[in-house]
Order: C-alpha cells, then structure tokens, then sequence
C-alpha cells in the first residue's frame, strides 16, 4: 500500500509501525473486501504450491492471508518503502518462502514467470498511464493462465459519486470509532491518490491482454479486480 513519489513514501515510512492496526476500522468491508480476493484465488489455485508477488505489498497484511488460506510456494513482496517491508519481516520472521524487494513498482523489474500476482491498496498511487504499463508488465511477468489480483480503492465514474465515496467512507470509519488523529493521517496519505475507477480499470486489463476480466466485489471505493494471463 506505497507510493513512489518520495514524500508519500516518507509518510506510509512514518506509518509503518501501527499500519495494520486501524485497518479494520479504515476499510469499513474490511472481511468482505478481503475475503473475495482471498475467494478468488481459492478458486483458481492449482493442487501444487504456486508461486506469488506481492506488488506494494507494504506490511505484507494480503500475502499474510494468502499464506494462510492457499498453497502459497514461495512469496516475494515489493514494496517502495523498507520501512513497510521491515514490518513484513517481523510478521514472517522465521519463513523461508518469503523474499523482500524494496523497489518502485512503476519501474522494477517484477521477474517471474509468477503464477499469481496479488496487490492491495497500492496501484491506485500510480498515474492512469503508470497503471496501463504496470498491467501490461504483470501480464508479461505471469505463466499462461496465471492469475492477477487487484484488491483496490478507486474512484466514482464521476466527480460527484466520488465525492459521495468519500463522504460515505468518513461516516464509516467515525461509526467504526477510528480516531480523528488517524482518520486526518489517512486523508494525509490519500492526497498522493490518484484513484480510477472499475469501468476503465477492466478496459485497460483487458487491453493488457487479461481474459475474464471481472469486478467480483465493489462497496463504495473499495472494489476486487481480477483477470488471467
């Protein structure tokens, strides 16, 4: 969940220590969003361990779950702040499977061939243009067949239902009793977004070269994008 630009990078950096606690109350569907990404893999997962990239997979809090639900082989998380992936670290100290690049994910090298790749709250921090070329290149970077993840914030298809996104969101998190100081924290983050929304998401996969492009899951802002290789 980074940024590339350097002060966004510097602020997810400050954020890293107590990143994963407000979660539940900053993601208002925080079971139903996760959960359909988590379904979603289940039910393309082959019988043999698969191998997985995490892109800005910031404290490694999707690769956690995948880990636990899947037959997860080897796990690399990519992220652009170490400070994030020092937290992935401690989570998954003492696993082996688990490797850790700090890098920008518009310009790193994402290797491969992957059988999956995963991602969660982080593409959103990129351009229109910068998400086109990172589709293309996750294309490229999994095996025929191989799977791609999106659990993503995006934006309303106008100016008006995002406003309203946001307006809903603020009247959750306060009922969910995420405190003011961290609520002013996240919207400090959220200024570096430059969020898309579903409908331009899909088309761009599917000129990526992606089959059965879906959006599985969507409330509000928070929608699960997938496609296959």
């Amino acid at each position: 969940m980074t940024v590339t630009a350097a002060p966004a990078s510097v602020l997810f950096s400050r954020d890293a220590a107590g990143y994963d606690d407000l979660r539940r109350r900053l993601i208002p569907c925080f079971d139903d969003f996760y959960g359909s990404a988590l379904k979603i893999i289940g039910e393309w997962r082959t019988p043999r361990a698969f191998d997985v990239l995490d892109i800005g997979a910031g404290t490694g809090l999707f690769s956690a779950m995948a880990l636990a639900q899947c037959n997860v082989g080897r796990l690399c998380l990519l992220d652009a702040s170490a400070a994030m992936l020092e937290q992935a670290r401690t989570r998954f100290a003492g696993n082996d499977r688990v490797d850790y690049r700090v890098g920008d994910m518009a310009h790193a090298n994402l290797g491969g061939p992957w059988d999956a790749v995963i991602s969660s709250l982080a593409i959103h921090h990129l351009s229109d243009d910068e998400k086109r070329q990172l589709y293309r290149r996750i294309h490229a970077a999994l095996k025929p067949g191989g799977l791609f993840v999106n659990a993503e914030q995006v934006s309303g298809p106008t100016p008006s239902t995002d406003a309203l996104y946001e307006r809903v969101w603020l009247e959750q998190v306060r009922r969910l009793g995420a405190p003011e100081s961290e609520i002013d924290k996240a919207r400090e983050r959220m200024a570096f977004d430059r969020c898309a929304c579903v409908n331009d998401q899909i088309k761009w996969l599917e000129q990526a070269g992606f089959a059965d492009v879906d959006c599985s899951y969507k409330a509000w802002r928070f929608a699960v994008l997938s496609g296959r290789a």
